[in-house]
């Protein structure tokens, strides 16, 4: 699938300052000046002809680097030392040790950046506060953004045609700031609780996961341990219009069906799937209050 070009950022809390994608184009640098002074916002790819004039704009905040060549990637990485907001799409990058120049990065997100497969070096941006990652074709761990004090906003996505895997939710621990957590078309192997490190989460203030992406009691677990989470209750069910139009109830947790909304057997499913993930939500705090003690 190639890149939609949408805007996958949520932007209400203020987290994200960064153009939103379908713009970028329209900061190409090919027709401007060397030395530019009103140039804050640029794009670049492999294509443009002119890229080098990128190192000679004073005021230069902002950078979308689109399907870069290694040598555009190495050269920002050790001459844009001053930049605040990075977009890479497209790239293929071995690893991301060209980020380390970049420490004044503040907001990051690397789309279908698919050569790399250890995320560590992020942790090197010491002033890094959103980042979103998105279809990262040969990462499954994401235990190198574990310790990354100064980040408040992590999305972490996969695309409609394929999932994101993530080894495990270990990194979550090391998160202490973290205020907004979202995940998008994510697949796990980790067996129940999975999601039991986000309980250390003490300051987020808002999560996004569709019903469907995990077993149940993963959903039972964390409404218990982020109580007050906008975002962290999801119920045994919700009423659902897919695109059949159809009205159906869905069951939380993957796999977990759904009834046509007015069938005979719809309040005896509900009630039966209500009663099912009230007892999960009950081990789900037993679960809780054991770590917590322990």
């Amino acid at each position: 699938m190639r890149h939609h070009f949408g805007d996958m950022l949520h932007r209400e809390d203020g987290h994200w300052t960064v153009t939103p994608n379908q713009q970028r184009y329209s900061q190409g640098i090919d027709n401007l000046p060397d030395g530019d002074t009103r140039t804050t916002v640029a794009t670049i790819s492999k294509d443009t002809i002119h890229w080098l004039r990128i190192f000679t704009f004073p005021n230069l905040e902002e950078l979308t680097l689109h399907e870069a060549s290694p040598e555009q990637l190495i050269s920002v990485g050790e001459k844009l030392r001053s930049l605040k907001r990075l977009r890479i799409t497209h790239a293929r990058p071995r690893n991301l040790h060209f980020l380390h120049g970049i420490a004044s990065v503040e907001e990051l997100v690397l789309e279908y950046v698919s050569g790399i497969d250890d995320l560590s070096p992020l942790r090197e941006l010491k002033k890094l506060r959103s980042l979103h990652l998105e279809n990262l074709r040969r990462v499954s761990s994401f235990a190198g953004l574990s310790g990354i004090l100064s980040l408040r906003y992590l999305a972490i996505h996969g695309t409609l045609d394929w999932k994101q895997p993530i080894k495990d939710f270990e990194f979550l621990r090391n998160l202490p700031n973290l205020e907004f957590l979202d995940l998008f078309q994510v697949i796990t192997k980790a067996q129940f609780p999975a999601l039991l490190p986000a309980i250390h989460l003490k300051k987020l203030k808002k999560i996004n996961i569709a019903w469907r992406y995990f077993d149940a009691r993963e959903f039972a677990l964390l409404e218990e341990a982020l109580p007050g989470v906008s975002g962290a209750t999801w119920g045994a069910y919700r009423e659902w219009s897919g695109s059949d139009r159809v009205p159906w109830i869905e069951f939380t947790g993957k796999g977990a069906g759904r009834v046509k909304q007015g069938s005979a057997a719809a309040k005896t499913r509900c009630r039966e799937y209500a009663e099912k993930y009230a007892a999960m939500k009950a081990e789900a705090r037993r679960i809780i209050d054991k770590h917590a003690t322990t």
